[in-house]
């Protein structure tokens, strides 16, 4: 009976979005379902395919970097998520995203086309890239190697 109740409420999540395991055993735990229990629904869903942490990796990349986030950002999420490293840093690497492009739309919906040439107003530009999970090299090729900054 508790099985069926777990599977459900995880079949619920995974129906609204795509979770890691680490994401659903949280979840299922709030609601004060047993470990043992979390455990089994968990490896059955695996089992059954419908829980996927690379298709959950692949999905949320795709969301997070459409969002505006860069990749140092993503990576982080995806550790906070129950990630590993590897397949982090694979996902990373292999999404066909042209960061750098996506760093110029961040920074123009942000600030515009109007680059500032106030010392204050670009470090805050690029306090806000780095923020939202862009490296340093990528921040200095788009905005270009600004040596006072």
């Amino acid at each position: 009976m508790q099985t069926s109740a777990a599977r459900r409420v995880a079949m619920d999540l995974l129906a609204r979005r795509e979770h890691s395991r680490l994401e659903l055993q949280r979840k299922l735990s709030l609601r004060d379902f047993p470990l043992p229990l979390i455990v089994t629904v968990l490896d059955q869903l695996e089992s059954d395919n419908l829980l996927s942490d690379e298709r959950f990796i692949e999905a949320y990349v795709r969301m997070r970097s459409r969002r505006g986030f860069g990749p140092l950002r993503i990576h982080q999420e995806l550790l906070e998520r129950g990630i590993t490293q590897e397949l982090a840093a694979n996902a990373i690497s292999v999404a066909q995203i042209d960061w750098c492009q996506l760093l110029r739309a961040v920074h123009m919906k942000k600030h515009g086309i109007q680059a500032d040439t106030h010392y204050a107003a670009q470090v805050k530009q690029r306090q806000f890239l780095s923020y939202r999970g862009f490296s340093h090299d990528q921040i200095n090729n788009v905005l270009g190697d600004k040596h006072e900054i």
